[in-house]
């Protein structure tokens, strides 16, 4: 099991009642109930005791306790409701995620060892957040979100290591998936304990990604890290231009001075920016926002260049009907992505050189002309075939693959990966040593053995080694989208290149690939 982070969670008990009241100055030992399309969706505990409960509709709550006073649902009203208390929060513990309205997350390392123990962090925290707002909350302590906002339910810190024992007898429903539930339920599995103990290649096979982010939290794991929400640090820059410009000169004085600016106050926290987003406003209430990458960290120079050419290329470059119409009356500069000043990965021989500076600013004036999607470079990631592995992403846009490039991928062609792949197919035809074309049958075997391959229009050539053939069965469970083929390995004689990687689909052979 990977190590989880200690996490606290802080609950507010029926917090869309707590929300409703404060806002229609209700007192909450009233009995109050939430209503949403003409049903109970949350309830005060004192309208618990008279037996209400969710699900309930409007006249049947009303039955049950007929001094119910009953207030409308509003996430928004919700949302800003809880926002006092997660500055509360902050001001402890920096790092805070909302997970709903009503419940937040943070990590507690660094606030136990600073109040010296969890407990002391969880009583500073409900002390903090009751003098501030008034709002009584449960704080719960444990490895991961699911397990802390657990804990917060039942009131307490569960000991470093014993998250997945603490989870283990609690009711299955707790993992929030009704279907999940519902099945598991009928199968006999009533524990989140009992679900935990499932393998999880079963459980992913049967359940999909769904129930197998279910099954890791049965086992004490998250479906994904906590990303923290840090108090805001305005960053960015902008400037104001009285009378409003028409021409890129006039909008070039202010963007450096501009520039200036905005380097000056990251500098002050310690940060250069890698990536930037420009905006700009015209008198007419046209908008314009673009993100600029660079591999480097971003001078004053480069800053004011990038302003100069974006707005370059949204003044003049554009279509006439796509051009802003009228002046530019707002410059904004925003960092996207910062790092620590001098953090930036020099080249391996030093600084970046002057030709590839040249090539850098060339590119990048391209997209301020045309577009970010004027430049692509290819990037390798996930698929079955040399094909699908290779995508294009905009110049200095992120470049990591987007899907494992690796295993698992049935069905994935061995290596070596050709070096080229020819982006129109040429028909290939492949004879075997009785002179009739060679095929795959339906148990992928070859009908012959592969002597002489023609590409193209090319003259034939003697197979001196083949590998293969390999299936492929790709969307079976789609007419529209099936696709199979069969792929081979080729090495011919003659002049170079002498290595291929063959494909046959609906009958015909085709080149897939070269080989250095």
């Amino acid at each position: 099991m990977s190590a989880v982070a200690r996490v606290a969670a802080v609950w507010c008990p029926d917090w869309p009642v707590v929300a409703a009241a404060q806002a229609a100055d209700v007192s909450l030992h009233l009995p109050v109930a939430v209503l949403s399309a003409n049903r109970v969706v949350a309830c005060s505990e004192v309208a618990r005791a008279d037996g209400v409960r969710r699900g309930l509709r409007r006249r049947e709550a009303q039955s049950l306790c007929p001094e119910l006073v009953l207030l409308d649902a509003d996430p928004d009203r919700d949302a800003r409701a809880f926002e006092p208390v997660v500055a509360a929060v902050e001001e402890l513990a920096p790092g805070v995620e909302i997970i709903r309205p009503g419940l937040c997350a943070f990590r507690v390392r660094g606030p136990a060892r600073y109040f010296g123990s969890e407990t002391a962090v969880a009583e500073r925290v409900v002390d903090e957040i009751a003098a501030r707002t008034g709002v009584e909350v449960l704080v719960g302590i444990a490895e991961g979100v699911f397990a802390a906002g657990l804990a917060a339910r039942h009131g307490g810190i569960v000991p470093a290591g014993e998250s997945p024992a603490f989870l283990a007898p609690l009711d299955l429903a707790v993992v929030d998936r009704p279907d999940l539930v519902s099945l598991m339920r009928r199968l006999g599995v009533r524990t989140v304990g009992a679900f935990a103990a499932l393998p999880a290649q079963d459980v992913l096979s049967r359940f999909g990604p769904d129930g197998a982010a279910a099954h890791r939290l049965a086992r004490g794991l998250e479906p994904r890290p906590l990303v923290a929400r840090l108090p805001p640090v305005d960053l960015s820059a902008s400037r104001e231009i009285d009378p409003p410009a028409e021409r890129v000169d006039t909008v070039a004085f202010v963007a450096r001075t501009l520039a200036e600016e905005f380097a000056e106050r990251l500098a002050g926290y310690g940060l250069a920016c890698t990536r930037l987003v420009i905006e700009a406003a015209t008198e007419n209430g046209e908008e314009l926002s673009r993100t600029w990458r660079h591999d480097g960290v971003l001078t004053v120079a480069d800053i004011a260049d990038r302003v100069r050419w974006q707005l370059d290329g949204w003044l003049t470059g554009r279509s006439r009907e796509d051009r802003p119409t009228a002046g530019v009356t707002l410059v904004r500069l925003a960092p996207e992505d910062v790092v620590e000043h001098g953090g930036a990965q020099l080249g391996l021989w030093g600084d970046t050189g002057a030709d590839d500076e040249r090539a850098h600013r060339a590119l990048t004036r391209v997209q301020g002309l045309l577009g970010p999607e004027a430049v692509v470079t290819p990037v390798l990631g996930g698929g079955r075939d040399p094909e699908s592995r290779v995508r294009y992403v905009a110049w200095r846009d992120a470049r990591e693959p987007s899907l494992p490039p690796e295993p698992p991928w049935p069905g994935l062609l061995p290596p070596p990966a050709p070096a080229t792949v020819p982006p129109d197919s040429p028909p290939v035809s492949v004879l075997g040593t009785d002179g009739e074309p060679v095929g795959v049958t339906g148990r992928t075997f070859l009908t012959g053995l592969p002597a002489r391959v023609s590409l193209g229009s090319g003259p034939d050539r003697n197979v001196v080694a083949w590998a293969g053939p390999w299936p492929s069965d790709e969307r079976w469970w789609s007419p529209v989208q099936a696709r199979r083929r069969a792929w081979m390995q080729v090495v011919l004689d003659g002049a170079e290149p002498s290595a291929f990687l063959l494909a046959l689909e609906a009958g015909s052979w085709q080149l897939a690939g070269v080989y250095d």
